[in-house]
């Protein structure tokens, strides 16, 4: 059976349905698998002709082990990628020559988030029923995993679902896609603040959930359940067996705030994918380039830009890479992390450590005008239009690529119609609205505004869970 340790070694090791229902570890780690699951190249090499949704049996079924049946796995998965709107699930489109989009953005709310949260919700309602339990879902976003969460949970029998996103600061069409979704068990609230204060307040209740009375579970959905990384992870291993792998290599660019989807790639290459390069693709808010390019860890102040599902200041999952590159000493990475979750000074990492992350990562931090740049650029060359977070993907792709003679593949993480400002400020006209969404303007929403007061947002929780 697989089991998971926390990244600051002092919590219970558990398996995969508790650490599915546990979020945050006791210590205030994030969970990760003991042994990560190795396959050769030769068995990657038999997967080539695989369908994505039996690659992903493959690749996710050492995770479960011993908790997920491989033939109700295979279920789940099957009724997954069944709903995404491209028979290939996650083609790649090629922009020139060895470089290529990822197209992730085939699911039900258009953003790579689906692959993950879709998963997500049917696991959970596989274990809940088995358990005889009912949770309380709560998640952040800034933008595009809210939706993907309640698409993914809808149906759900067993769960709450409450998604803060910050008031006026996510664009319509990701807003709609929350707050139209029709189900007793959906809330969706706007926070007077930004994202990183609706993070804040998801990770206090993680760590005090006193305000369910010990009557609920408290489930996470933001990248931080593990849940979503490694449902991630197979996407890389899909991409890269399209395009000869594993007998060569391949780069990845990822645009990233919180980074789990990179995290994905890096935990790929340690399963043993021959990846040679992973590109952190960032905007002005660009905690992972300065430390990366100046071993400087400082949190800035959030800025609000175009590409809003990477306005985030603090990225929770690098804590993830972290613990690997501090050699898996817990001790070591929870006095790390106390110093670099005070926010007071500026943090450098040890020497050897950032050397060891510079071998297989380099940054790029992009700013408006650049991405809508790239996205003319890019127009032109190819009639190919990106939304802005692939848009930065790509220009840090074509900066910092170390080898031409690979393939580089940049995610392409969401649909442009869910980004209209950026798509204006390019000069282009927004794209039509898929068959599923296109009354979506016309929905009715639902969604309650509050202040960025943990107390207020705990006691609204409860008065729902509890009424």
């Amino acid at each position: 059976m697989m089991k998971y340790i926390s990244t600051r070694g002092n919590a219970p090791e558990l398996n995969f349905e508790e650490v599915l229902l546990t979020g945050l570890a006791d210590d205030g780690g994030l969970y990760v698998p003991k042994d990560v699951p190795q396959f050769s190249q030769a068995e990657i090499e038999s997967w080539r002709d695989l369908p994505y949704a039996e690659l992903a049996h493959k690749i996710i079924l050492p995770f479960v082990e011993g908790c997920v049946d491989s033939a109700d796995l295979k279920k789940i998965l099957d009724e997954v990628y069944a709903s995404f709107d491209h028979k290939a699930v996650a083609p790649l489109q090629q922009l020139d020559h060895n470089e290529y989009v990822l197209e992730l953005f085939h699911g039900p709310t258009l953003a790579f988030k689906d692959f993950a949260l879709q998963t997500l919700g049917r696991l959970l309602d596989y274990v809940l029923e088995r358990r005889h339990e009912k949770v309380v879902i709560m998640g952040a976003t800034s933008g595009d995993t809210g939706s993907a969460a309640i698409e993914g949970t809808k149906t759900c029998r067993n769960v709450d679902i409450f998604i803060l996103h910050p008031h006026n600061k996510v664009s319509a069409v990701q807003r709609r896609q929350m707050t139209t979704v029709e189900g007793d068990n959906i809330y969706n609230i706007a926070i007077e603040g930004n994202f990183d204060q609706a993070q804040d307040m998801i990770k206090a209740s993680f760590a005090d959930k006193s305000f369910l009375k010990g009557e609920r579970k408290l489930v996470a959905v933001n990248s931080i359940n593990w849940a979503r990384i490694m449902s991630q992870i197979v996407y890389y291993f899909y991409s890269s067996l399209n395009l000869g792998g594993p007998l060569r290599p391949m780069a990845y660019s990822v645009p990233t705030g919180n980074f789990g989807d990179i995290f994905a790639g890096y935990m790929a290459k340690k399963m043993g994918l021959p990846i040679e390069q992973l590109i952190i693709a960032t905007n002005s808010n660009d905690v992972l380039h300065r430390l990366m390019s100046k071993n400087q860890y400082e949190v800035h102040e959030l800025l609000h830009t175009i590409t809003p599902s990477m306005d985030i200041a603090v990225s929770s999952n690098f804590e993830r890479l972290l613990f690997d590159l501090y050699d898996r000493d817990g001790q070591a990475l929870a006095e790390l992390m106390t110093r670099m979750n005070a926010k007071t000074d500026v943090v450098a990492l040890a020497e050897d450590k950032l050397a060891k992350a510079r071998e297989l990562f380099d940054s790029y931090a992009c700013d408006e005008d650049t991405t809508v740049a790239t996205m003319q650029e890019v127009y032109a060359e190819s009639g190919y239009m990106l939304d802005p977070h692939t848009a930065i993907g790509v220009k840090a792709a074509r900066t910092v690529r170390r080898n031409n003679s690979i393939p580089m593949i940049t995610l392409g993480t969401a649909h442009p119609v869910k980004f209209e400002e950026a798509v204006q400020r390019a000069g282009f006209d927004v794209p039509a609205l898929p068959h599923h969404l296109k009354d979506l303007m016309e929905r009715a929403e639902r969604l309650d505004v509050l202040p960025a007061d943990l107390a207020a947002v705990q006691k609204f929780v409860a008065e729902k869970t509890f009424k």
